[in-house]
């Protein structure tokens, strides 16, 4: 390994899955799937995030069960038939070099809500009875995530203990699928944020009051599913560093958890922040560019765990930096990737990595290089006409 290969294009190793670079594509949700299947559109919503070069590329919020859907057209893994067409998907991602993870997930008191292009508010109760899979919401207290919502069932223990059932089902289909990564979403105010907070979770029993007790179901979820999943691949969780709460999780909070997954086997963690209520969508915290870089960086540091970082990261130089500097040893790309899907190539070019296309997929990338010498000299002579152009303006 080139010690002048820069660190975003240097492969890493997490248990026995080799990344070919250090960018991941964050979940992205897409209220795409038919009845939790995918479908033709996220075949092409992340298989061109493999030919685009990212190492890693992580599928949008996955329901462990129908209850735990974010929205009605959200992809799941509760059933065997779901299985076949997100392992044609991985296949892909194979094909091109890339790994692929799913986020699994349960929405908890924030399941049932609009896509984001219909508003994004939350579904009445009446709808989500009628839907083809019944659901309604769950959460550790029978406290509403804001206004618009209806209040949680709060769940008593057998029904938490069904729910991590899902989570180690899921995950064992996720297997089946042939995926490299499992990740565990327990962030975004979605069902496990909901019981770490105090803010949501006003339990007196095992399953709530001081820290550890609110931090019992996230660490149960996460030893059953690292017994599950194979020893060999990674299994990463995501968190709210910062859920935006008043009194609610912090960032101390989020240090002592990480050291707990890390503890029992989690390999990474993604960090986020926020999302608990409506309210918190908007972060007292100025999203800047890289505003949640910080969280990855004193996890890292603090919890001595791997950490992934994710938030208005947009340029080759700015991950690199990341990277360079010790704050995280991925760096996650989200809407900039479908701003640009081919962001990792563009940023090997940046970083000089790359001069003759060799990274790109050869059908696209043996093209480039037969156009580049054609292209330099005909922008090198339109440059010279602009500045010829430009002195007889002058005369």
């Amino acid at each position: 390994m080139s010690s002048s290969l820069p660190l975003l294009f240097q492969p890493l190793q997490l248990r026995d899955v080799t990344l070919r670079n250090r960018i991941a594509i964050s979940p992205m949700c897409q209220h795409a799937a038919d009845r939790g299947h995918a479908t033709p559109w996220h075949m092409v919503h992340l298989g061109k995030f493999a030919l685009g070069g990212a190492g890693l590329i992580l599928t949008e919020s996955t329901a462990v069960e129908p209850r735990g859907r974010i929205g009605v057209a959200d992809l799941g893994l509760w059933r065997d038939s779901q299985i076949a067409p997100l392992k044609a998907i991985v296949d892909f991602v194979h094909a091109h070099g890339a790994a692929i993870g799913v986020q699994l997930a349960h929405a908890g008191r924030k399941s049932g809500s609009q896509p984001l292009w219909e508003g994004g508010a939350a579904l009445a109760e009446a709808a989500m009875a009628e839907d083809a899979e019944p659901w309604s919401r769950l959460g550790p207290s029978a406290i509403a995530a804001g206004p618009a919502w209806s209040s949680p069932v709060a769940m008593d223990a057998a029904e938490i203990e069904k729910v991590i059932g899902y989570f180690v089902a899921a995950a064992q289909r996720a297997d089946q699928a042939g995926f490299d990564v499992v990740e565990l979403h327990f962030g975004h105010g979605y069902l496990v944020a909901s019981f770490l907070s105090p803010a949501s979770n006003a339990r007196s029993d095992e399953w709530g009051g001081d820290r550890a007790s609110r931090m019992k179901l996230a660490l149960a979820i996460a030893s059953r599913v690292r017994a599950v999943w194979p020893a060999h691949k990674p299994l990463f969780c995501r968190l709210s560093v910062v859920d935006g709460s008043v009194g609610g999780w912090d960032v101390d909070d989020s240090v002592v958890l990480s050291q707990e997954l890390a503890r029992l086997g989690v390999d990474v963690i993604d960090c986020s922040s926020g999302g608990l209520t409506e309210e918190t969508r908007a972060l007292p915290v100025p999203r800047g560019l890289g505003f949640q870089v910080p969280y990855a960086e004193r996890i890292r540091h603090e919890a001595k765990v791997r950490t992934q970082a994710v938030g208005m990261i947009v340029s080759a130089s700015q991950a690199e930096a990341v990277l360079q500097e010790g704050k995280a040893d991925l760096v996650a790309i989200g809407r900039e990737a479908l701003l640009d899907p081919y962001w990792a190539h563009h940023a090997a070019a940046a970083l000089g990595v790359d001069p003759a296309y060799q990274r790109w997929p050869v059908n696209h990338g043996v093209w480039l290089a037969k156009r580049a010498p054609g292209l330099r000299k005909a922008q090198a002579q339109a440059q010279a006409q602009a500045t010829e152009a430009l002195a007889a303006s002058n005369d």
